[in-house]
């Protein structure tokens, strides 16, 4: 598990891939992996949403390189910090 998230907004590229993501949300489930919480889910960038049935999930380890890092306010570390204690108590109920 990483030691922090990043922010929304942020955008990356994922190993292996050739579009760049954007960073809409956290701890995603997906019906086709039920069970399984992925780190983060995001869009195309910079299309966006271009469907509301498409969300890309993916993992912190899974990206290759971060190309911008979404906007960080005044509660942000905050909110962050909440999203990992979150995602650590989701990983020990799993184990």
């Amino acid at each position: 598990m990483q030691e922090k998230y990043l922010p929304i907004g942020s955008v990356v590229l994922l190993k292996g891939g050739k579009k760049e993501l954007m960073i809409t949300g956290y701890l995603m489930e997906t019906k086709e992996e039920p069970g399984r919480i992925f780190d983060y889910c995001g869009c195309m960038y910079p299309q966006g949403v271009l469907r509301s049935d498409i969300t890309c999930v993916f993992d912190h380890s899974q990206i290759q390189e971060i190309f911008s890092l979404g906007y960080v306010g005044q509660n942000t570390k905050q909110f962050l910090d909440s999203i990992k204690k979150e995602a650590d108590k989701i990983k020990e109920e799993i184990i």
